[in-house]
């Protein structure tokens, strides 16, 4: 019986001989529509788990002698593996490729890279923000993203095809020609008047108040402040 690995990546199963077997998805034939399988073999559990391991690791990364006609998806990985994760710490090695295999390789990926237009990547933001969130549960009815995460994704896009204008595979960034939500500005926080006067003890204890003093004069005129005090 084989052994189901994470995220459906592989598997591993012990052959009839006693020796073990790795099967992991390069990809789809275009032709058929059919996952195309590749397999590693070993004599042990581990020594095969590992070569499964590295063999997924070596298939997203693609060749360097690849022809330069590459889709989207296979530039992402290229560069993402190349560039991009030996300089990131581990939790944001996690959100890229959370970002990358997640939302925009499924919805672009498939395209040739050259051909990429602004227009695929704004209507993948536009779909990302109402309908990107990944369904946990059967009750889960909200599918909204935040529009940071809309900027996050952006960023990370724009890195990875910034790298290929530098290699002069596509002639500009078509990132650059997209529109994506505005920064959100903190909620400003006031202080109610009938606490300025604690505030301002409170600051001068900690040696701190004509700091704080001159941001509050800035909003109230100084009578209404001596008065509070």
């Amino acid at each position: 019986m084989s052994k189901r690995r994470a995220n459906g990546e592989g598997s591993i199963r012990k052959k009839p001989s006693g020796s073990w077997e790795g099967r992991y998805t390069v990809g789809i034939d275009p032709a058929t529509g059919r996952a195309i399988q590749r397999s590693v073999s070993a004599k042990t559990q581990n020594e095969c788990r590992d070569k499964l391991r590295h063999a997924i690791a070596d298939n997203r990364g693609v060749s360097t002698s690849h022809t330069g006609d590459y889709t989207v998806g296979e530039w992402c990985r290229l560069w993402f593996e190349t560039y991009s994760k030996p300089n990131l710490r581990p939790n944001t090695v996690r959100n890229y490729a959370n970002v990358l295999e997640q939302h925009i390789i499924p919805a672009i990926g498939n395209l040739k890279l050259r051909l990429l237009m602004p227009i695929h990547i704004q209507q993948m933001y536009n779909d990302i923000r109402h309908h990107g969130r990944v369904k946990r549960g059967k009750k889960m009815e909200d599918f909204t993203l935040s529009g940071g995460f809309v900027r996050r994704t952006h960023m990370v896009l724009h890195s990875c095809l910034q790298q290929a204008v530098k290699e002069r595979l596509i002639p500009y960034n078509p990132c650059d020609g997209c529109r994506i939500p505005k920064k959100d500005k903190p909620e400003m926080k006031i202080i109610p008047p009938e606490q300025v006067g604690t505030y301002l003890r409170e600051a001068e204890t900690y040696g701190v108040l004509p700091i704080f003093y001159l941001e509050l004069t800035s909003g109230l005129r100084r009578g209404e402040l001596v008065g509070l005090l």
